[in-house]
C-alpha cells in the first residue's frame, strides 16, 4: 500500500474510530510516524506494548493505526498524552520519530499559550472561529518546520539525539551550518585495521575534504597525530573537521597496532578538538566516526592519552587572537561509535566495516540532505544486517550539534 493511500486510510479510521481525535495536528502527526515506519518496527512497538495491550489483543500483522486505537480505548495515548509512544519508539532507535513526537508537544504548549491569549482579547469568539484562529496559530502543512534542540549523550553513547524533521510554528526556521570554505575541511582518517581507509578517503575526497590517512600506527604515532591536528590553525579557514577511527579497543579506549598500551580514551580524543581546546573549531561541527573491534571480557583501561586541553599551543604559527564567543566549548560534536567482536577479524583479515561500508554509501547517496537523517538511516540498515547475520554490530549516536548539517557545498 502507498504511502498516500495508507496516510488517507488513517485519517479516515480517526475520524470513525473509537475516540475520535479532536486535533488535526494530533491526527497529522500519527499520520506522519505510520507512515514512516516498517512493519518490523510496527512489531517491534506491538511487542513492546503487549503488557498493556494484551498478548493476543493486537495481531502481529495488525498496522500502526490498528495499535494506536487499541491504546486509545486503554486511554493510554490521547493528543497530550504520548509519553507511551514516545519511549517505545526511542527503545526501537526511531528518534526521528520520537523527537516529532516531542516537537509536536512543545508545538501543543505554545498553541495553547497563543490559544489562552487570543481568548483573553476576543473573548466573544464563536467555536467556529475560535477553531479557525486556532488553525491559524497552529497552522500544519507537509513542510518541516525546525528547532534546534540539545542532545548529549552517556556512555556509550545511546541514541539520545537531536533530530531534524520535527514541526514548530512557521517562524522558527532551521538554521544550517556555514560549508562552503574549500575544502570543506580537513578529514583525518586513522586505521590500525587496515581493510577501510581506501574507499573511506575516496568518500570524503568527493564530499571535498582535504583528507590525509594514517595506516597501521603505534599508539604513541596515534597521540602525536592527534595533538598536532588539534594543533593545526588551518582550521580556521575551512567549516568542519572529520575524524575517522579504526582500531580495536575497549568499548570506550583504542589500541594502536603495538597493543603495548591498555588503550587510550577516546573521550581524550574528543576533548582534543573541543572548542576550548582548539579554538579554531569553536561553532563548527567536529564529526566523528569510529569502528573499534572489542574483545568481549576486555578489561582495557583507559590510560595512555592524557589531554591537558588549556594548555595545547600550536607551535606551527602565531596563536589565535582572544575572541568573545558564548557557544558552550562542547558544542557541535557529532559522535558516531560502532563496536563489533574483535572475532569478526579472526574470520576474515581483509573484511571491511559493515558500518563504515554502509556510511559511505548514506554520504555519498545522500549528500544534499541532512547528516543527522542520514544516520538514522544508517541504524535502521546496521539493525537490518544484524537481524540476518552472526556477525553483529552495536551502533550508538551522540552529538550536540546546533543546526541543520549537510556534508556539501551550498
Amino acid at each position: 500500500m502507498s504511502p498516500m493511500v495508507d496516510g488517507c486510510l488513517l485519517l479516515f479510521k480517526f475520524k470513525c474510530g473509537p475516540g475520535y481525535w479532536r486535533s488535526s495536528d494530533f491526527r497529522v502527526l500519527l499520520m506522519e510516524i505510520g507512515e514512516n515506519l516498517g512493519q518490523s518496527d510496527v512489531s517491534s512497538l506491538i511487542f513492546l506494548t503487549r503488557d498493556y495491550t494484551g498478548r493476543s489483543k493486537v495481531a502481529k500483522d495488525k498496522s500502526f493505526l490498528d495499535l494506536v486505537i487499541e491504546l486509545e480505548k486503554l486511554n493510554l495515548i490521547a493528543s497530550d498524552q504520548l509519553n507511551l509512544l514516545e519511549k517505545c519508539l526511542k527503545n526501537i532507535h526511531r528518534i526521528d520519530l520520537k523527537t516529532k513526537i516531542q516537537k509536536y508537544t512543545q508545538s501543543s504548549q505554545e498553541a495553547s499559550s497563543n490559544m489562552n491569549t487570543l481568548q483573553t482579547s476576543l473573548p466573544k469568539l464563536s467555536i467556529k472561529e475560535h477553531l479557525y484562529n486556532s488553525r491559524l496559530q497552529n497552522g500544519r502543512s507537509k513542510e518541516p518546520r525546525f528547532v534546534e534542540h540539545h542532545g548529549i549523550q552517556r556512555k556509550p553513547v545511546k541514541t539520545s539525539i537531536q533530530e531534524s524533521g520535527a514541526f514548530l510554528p512557521p517562524h522558527i526556521y532551521e538554521e544550517s551550518y556555514r560549508m562552503q570554505s574549500k575544502p570543506l575541511g580537513i578529514c583525518l582518517i586513522i586505521d590500525c585495521i587496515g581493510n577501510d581507509a581506501g574507499y573511506l578517503q575516496e568518500t570524503f575526497t568527493s564530499l571535498g575534504y582535504h583528507v590525509q590517512p594514517f595506516l597501521f600506527p603505534t599508539s604513541h604515532d596515534i597521540t602525536e597525530i592527534v595533538r598536532r591536528f588539534a594543533c593545526k590553525t588551518q582550521h580556521q579557514d575551512y567549516d568542519s573537521f572529520i575524524c575517522v577511527l579504526v582500531s580495536r579497543g575497549g568499548s570506550q579506549s583504542m589500541m594502536g597496532v603495538d597493543q603495548v598500551y591498555s588503550g587510550f580514551s577516546l573521550e581524550c580524543v574528543k576533548n582534543m578538538f573541543t572548542g576550548d581546546t582548539c579554538p579554531s573549531l569553536r561553532g563548527k561541527p567536529k564529526l566523528f566516526f569510529i569502528q573499534n573491534y572489542e574483545s568481549l571480557g576486555s578489561q582495557l583501561e583507559d590510560s595512555s592519552l592524557e589531554v591537558d586541553g588549556p594548555s595545547i599551543k600550536n607551535v606551527d604559527s602565531k596563536p589565535l587572537p582572544p575572541r568573545r564567543c558564548t557557544t558552550h566549548p562542547e558544542a557541535d560534536i557529532f559522535w558516531s561509535l560502532c563496536t563489533a567482536d574483535v572475532s569478526h577479524l579472526e574470520k576474515s583479515s581483509s573484511a571491511s566495516s559493515v558500518y563504515l561500508q554502509k556510511l559511505s554509501q548514506q554520504l555519498k547517496q545522500g549528500r544534499k540532505r541532512p547528516l543527522v537523517d542520514l544516520h538514522v538511516e544508517l541504524m535502521d540498515k546496521i539493525y537490518a544486517w544484524n537481524s540476518s547475520s552472526t556477525q553483529k554490530y552495536s551502533l550508538s549516536l551522540q552529538h550536540t550539534l546546533r543546526k541543520k548539517l549537510i556534508l556539501s557545498h551550498s
